[in-house]
């Protein structure tokens, strides 16, 4: 069994792997960070195409958060000020407001900070990937 939670982002996308990056340096989760690429979704119990749709956090014992569920857990996990956000995160009515925010900043990803235009692209047709 593994001691530590592991979060899965995409390492294809420009945004994913930046944010992923400030989550190391500022946030400190006490967790794996990995791109879903380089990890074996099979061993966490996750299937690529939900890897591939939202960002992970899954636990120790292979309890699996999604999306904004995800990002309450690796904010709780970094204390202090980020625990509190976690925490507020996980209560009505930002419990509700999440989901729908979260999908809105995944769907358009390719806009944001570090967002490249192959963020926005299928797998399988993403440069350096097989069609």
């Amino acid at each position: 069994m593994r001691q530590r939670p592991v979060l899965v982002y995409d390492g294809d996308c420009g945004f994913c792997t930046t944010s992923a990056r400030f989550v190391e340096r500022r946030i400190r989760p006490r967790a794996e960070v990995t791109a879903r690429q380089f990890t074996d979704l099979e061993a966490l119990g996750v299937s690529p195409e939900r890897a591939e749709h939202e960002l992970l956090w899954v636990t120790p014992t292979g309890t699996v958060y999604g999306g904004a569920q995800a990002v309450a857990k690796l904010l709780l996990s970094g204390g202090g000020g980020w625990a509190v956000a976690g925490a507020l995160l996980q209560l009505p009515p930002l419990r509700w407001a999440g989901p729908p925010a979260y999908r809105l900043v995944a769907d358009h990803r390719q806009q944001m900070p570090g967002g490249t235009p192959a963020c926005a692209l299928p797998t399988g047709r993403r440069p350096g990937t097989a069609s």
